[in-house]
């Protein structure tokens, strides 16, 4: 993705300045410059060290030759060149001392050599321009600076990280791969060449829209105000799940030593953290070797996947890959708690999953505090816009999908599925900024703060 001009916000090619640390006296300030000039307007006033050879992104030391000010002031460089930085630009980062009449005055020096003064989110907004981030990753910068709890922090620190975006980049590329296949399909019409089954096509279909089923679940549950915080304890027979169970809530759930002693799973709800919290306790994975137990498994798999938090319980911290992957693409956050920490590790075991140590009845204080930042968090997403903006775009993407499987399923005209995937990959660029509206970024990037 290139960087483009646009009537209706900033020109992406200025070179832009702004203060990105605190304001007010301190020990530090921080002034960023990004964009085609920043080597020459440093260059007007930051004269390195003798002895320092400036290196992309190492600390180059010098001084600063401010109008006005007749002493040099410290101050250490940090320059990284585009495109391999932050705003795909030259980018630098001059450190200096923390005095709000220093900073102001550097801040115009800067100006007058031909910077201009960066809009809000200006910085995020050029390195979605030049691909660095997508729309998601970059929402979740806002929601790092503004996050209040640690909770709030990993939850965005996970966005940005992908945890929205590559399983839709995934899918997207599938779904692309599919239209191609149907798309030359029909520029092959009169030959006797197939590029894609009805079987596959509706198969590929059907995994794509369960995949945005469960996440449109988990931004409905995750949005609704009032509906209580659910958590769901999941995980292998006699894992201590009942036994956490009573421990949470005061409840009395029956505990045995004998397999499958939870056939339906139990209901409790509590207030945690000032939160209304509703704990579920599911029946143990196992094979099914009744239809009472297929039931009871069936059921326990359901309240799982409209879990906000899971409880992932064994007793001595086995945990395997497999599972995790599997809990993973549920949406919830998954928390592995090892409920018979009295007993050790077992031998031989090499999970590399961090579990929250418990035993039950006394030793639940980490697992009871790690849950009260969780829920709070859910409670006040810090990520409530993106996730408004993410569920719309999803579930007409849905839609359209349907639309497609029906034309495939009714053997109508080719032409009419292949346009129902075009019109679903659109909204799927739309969540991760593929495709955008000048509109669009100035709602994201306005909320940002200056220097970011």
């Amino acid at each position: 993705m290139t960087l483009t001009a646009s009537s209706a916000g900033p020109h992406p090619e200025d070179t832009i300045v702004a203060v990105s640390s605190a304001p007010g006296a301190g020990a530090r300030a921080i002034v960023r410059i990004s964009g085609p000039n920043t080597r020459t307007v440093i260059d007007s006033m930051f004269l390195a060290d003798s002895r320092s050879s400036p290196r992309r992104g190492y600390a180059s030391p010098g001084s600063l030759r401010l109008s006005g000010v007749h002493s040099p002031l410290p101050a250490t460089l940090y320059f990284f060149p585009g495109p391999r930085s932050y705003t795909g630009q030259d980018l630098a980062e001059i450190h200096t001392i923390g005095s709000p009449p220093l900073v102001e005055r550097l801040v115009a020096d800067l100006l007058n050599a031909g910077a201009r003064s960066a809009q809000a989110g200006e910085f995020t907004l050029r390195a979605f321009l030049a691909g660095k981030k997508d729309l998601p990753r970059a929402e979740a910068v806002h929601a790092v600076i503004e996050a209040g709890t640690d909770a709030e922090l990993r939850t965005a620190l996970t966005q940005l990280a992908g945890g929205v975006s590559q399983p839709l980049s995934v899918l997207r590329d599938d779904l692309l791969n599919l239209l191609a296949d149907l798309e030359a399909a029909l520029d092959f019409a009169d030959e006797d060449i197939h590029f894609v089954g009805e079987s596959e096509t509706l198969a590929r279909i059907d995994a794509a829209v369960n995949q945005l089923v469960a996440l449109l679940r988990q931004l409905d549950d995750r949005t609704v105000s009032g509906r209580p915080v659910r958590i769901s304890l999941v995980g292998l027979p006699n894992a201590g799940k009942s036994s956490l169970f009573n421990a949470l809530t005061g409840g009395t759930a029956l505990v045995s030593p004998i397999p499958g002693t939870t056939r339906d799973y139990l209901t409790k709800q509590f207030e945690l953290a000032g939160v209304n919290v509703e704990l579920l306790d599911t029946a143990g994975w196992q094979d099914s070797t009744d239809t009472i137990e297929e039931q009871a498994q069936r059921l326990g798999r359901d309240a799982t996947s409209r879990a906000d938090v899971i409880l992932w319980c064994d007793e001595r911290g086995d945990f395997n890959s497999a599972d995790a992957n599997r809990l993973a693409a549920t949406g919830a956050d998954v928390v592995p708690v090892r409920t018979k920490c009295d007993l050790g590790e077992r031998r031989g075991v090499s999970s590399t999953v961090q579990a929250i140590p418990c035993s039950v009845p006394g030793g639940t204080d980490a697992l009871r505090r790690e849950l009260a930042e969780r829920v709070v968090s859910l409670a006040r997403p810090a990520l409530a816009p993106s996730q408004s903006r993410c569920r719309h775009h999803i579930a007409t993407c849905t839609d359209h999908l349907r639309a497609a499987r029906e034309h495939v399923a009714s053997d109508d005209p080719p032409e009419l599925a292949a346009a129902a995937l075009r019109a679903a990959l659109d909204q799927l660029g739309e969540v991760t900024g593929v495709i955008y509206t000048n509109d669009l970024l100035d709602r994201i990037f306005s909320r940002f703060c200056i220097g970011k």
